[in-house]
């Protein structure tokens, strides 16, 4: 397994819809591990591969004491309620913002293997990564969800700069 360099914005495939994931072989199962390498040596939630290049529709999501969950092809097919939410992304260093999300959602995608899965998501962070990585693979960020233009602080050199409830560093959005 390798840990992949992070893409930052503006790195324009972050703005890009990924691509359908039509066969899963070796090269994919590769990608996932390699995805799942990254986003934990990233101290990650959360991680689109577009986040690290590729533009294709996967994600994985590792919220701590849980299992790891990797999605292909994942949709949102309902949402429902809204909620106020601090977040923060990989791909966005040395920033957080408030934002609004839906406080539930239901996801179809496939697994691994290929085998179709949903996930049902209500009032936790598993709702709110699900989102944010499914943003992502529609070249989505969480600054387009701001609750106001001002909305988005810098974190300060003492505050970690993880994706505990979603996030990341680089320059102002």
């Amino acid at each position: 397994m390798a840990v992949l360099p992070l893409r930052y914005l503006p790195d324009p495939v972050l703005r890009r819809r990924t691509q359908r994931v039509q066969r899963i072989d070796a090269s994919i199962q590769r990608l996932i591990d390699d995805m799942t390498d990254t986003m934990f040596a990233a101290n990650g939630v959360g991680l689109g591969a577009n986040q690290v290049g590729v533009s294709l529709r996967i994600c994985v999501i590792g919220i701590p004491e849980e299992e790891l969950r990797v999605l292909i092809n994942p949709e949102i097919v309902v949402r429902r309620g809204e909620v106020e939410l601090d977040e923060g992304c990989l791909s966005i260093p040395g920033y957080r913002g408030k934002v609004l999300r839906a406080s539930h959602v239901r996801v179809r995608a496939q697994d691994r293997d290929g085998n179709p899965i949903r996930i049902k998501a209500e009032d936790n962070l598993l709702a709110q990564a699900l989102q944010h990585e499914i943003d992502h693979l529609n070249g989505i960020l969480y600054i387009d969800h701001l609750v106001s233009k001002d909305a988005i602080w810098k974190l300060s050199d003492e505050e970690p700069d993880d994706e505990s409830s979603e996030v990341s560093e680089t320059s102002p959005p």
